[in-house]
């Protein structure tokens, strides 16, 4: 499908235009005038290899995410039952003999 990318050259309005054969002189939708200029635009191709290229960029940044909260909860927990003395283990009776 030629898709094309012009601009307008009286009211600088930018926009995208299907275009075939049978398609009239493209026109500016904003203003209506005929004075375009057709941008350089880029294109996007699929294939099963892009997609699974793309699918395994994902799962390794979901990946990352998962290992990294997890390394935080386990830091927290560590932080949360470090063992530190308290009054009880220093302060308890002594044991009479």
């Amino acid at each position: 499908m030629p898709l094309f990318e012009y601009q307008c050259r009286r009211c600088e309005h930018r926009f995208e235009l299907l275009v075939l054969h049978s398609s009239p002189v493209p026109e500016c939708p904003a203003c209506h005038k005929q004075d375009l200029e057709q941008m350089l635009s880029t294109f996007a191709a699929s294939s099963e290899s892009t997609r699974q290229a793309n699918l395994g960029v994902a799962h390794a940044k979901a990946a990352a995410v998962r290992g990294e909260r997890h390394r935080q909860e386990h830091v927290h927990l560590h932080e949360h039952f470090e063992d530190t003395p308290t009054a009880r283990t220093t302060d308890a009776p002594k044991s009479q003999d």
